[in-house]
């Protein structure tokens, strides 16, 4: 089994709290340098991972994650995973942020993709 890390990146620790707690093997997908190859290896991890995890902080400054769960929910709902962090790095949602949020939960869900509210949840789920 493997998951593939995808959400927050611009300086969230969520990975490197979670990876030393897997059971199961795993693709981190960040890099210094995101180029073509870095894009390319990326979509092939997709392709062959058995969970897609996505984990949005409030430390998300790019939206498109948001976009790519919400796709991989339609497309591949019984591998896809959303977590939504209250708090990252000091950072927290405002009531606006909240609210849309929630909305995306509810849309992932309804598509018929795993939904959890913490790395707790996270790691329960993804290990055997």
């Amino acid at each position: 089994m493997k998951v593939f890390l995808g959400g927050t990146i611009n300086g969230s620790k969520w990975r490197d709290e979670i990876m030393p707690k897997l059971k199961i093997d795993y693709f981190n997908p960040v890099v210094e340098i995101w180029d073509d190859k870095a894009r390319l290896r990326e979509d092939h991890e997709k392709e062959i991972c058995d969970w897609l995890l996505f984990v949005i902080t409030p430390m998300m400054a790019g939206v498109y994650s948001i976009a790519e769960v919400v796709d991989l929910s339609n497309k591949s709902p019984e591998k896809t995973v959303l977590c939504i962090l209250d708090e990252d790095g000091g950072e927290t949602w405002s009531e606006c942020q909240k609210t849309s949020l929630n909305q995306v939960k509810k849309l992932v869900r309804a598509n018929g993709a795993m939904v959890l509210n913490n790395l707790d949840e996270v790691e329960t789920y993804l290990n055997p």
